[in-house]
């Protein structure tokens, strides 16, 4: 499995080694649900004003979010399946993450920031994979595999 990750920081605080930690964190991520194949998405971080103004245009909400995802496998009502030519990446979508949010989350938790991001960060690829949490069901699936990724990958509450 080869996965490439597009990394977009309009807040200009994700450093290096942060970029690296989300990188191992997705490779992590991407081997603990057996995803196979080339694999591509994009990660951009903004603040909560931005990210605002996404959750208004495209979920009519019109508030800051810690997270959204675009998934590009997912169809809506009067799309057609993107077909991949053989060989190509399977392009999974865009994560798009407040790092503003990410902070006070984690301050609201009571855990760190890095554990903040890294659950922010897998919420989303899992929403690119389909996972969600609509009903109690989907979200006891989707909640307890964050967190199994997360506490295996070190990076456990508190």
């Amino acid at each position: 499995m080869t996965m490439t990750i597009d990394m977009h920081d309009e807040t200009g605080e994700i450093n290096d080694n942060i970029q690296e930690a989300v990188i191992r964190l997705i490779d992590y991520a991407a081997g603990q649900l057996n995803l196979a194949g080339e694999i591509e998405c994009s990660i951009t971080f903004v603040d909560n004003k931005r990210i605002q103004v996404i959750n208004r245009e495209y979920r009519s909400i019109d508030q800051p979010t810690d997270v959204i995802s675009f998934a590009l496998e997912e169809m809506g009502a009067d799309e057609v399946p993107i077909l991949r030519e053989e060989g190509a990446p399977r392009v999974l979508g865009d994560i798009i993450i407040s790092v503003e949010r990410a902070h006070e989350q984690a301050v609201e938790y009571n855990h760190s920031f890095e554990r903040e991001l890294g659950f922010l960060v897998v919420h989303g690829l899992l929403h690119l994979l389909g996972y969600d949490h609509q009903t109690k069901e989907q979200e006891k699936e989707m909640f307890g595999l964050q967190e199994r990724i997360l506490s295996s990958f070190g990076l456990s509450r508190g």
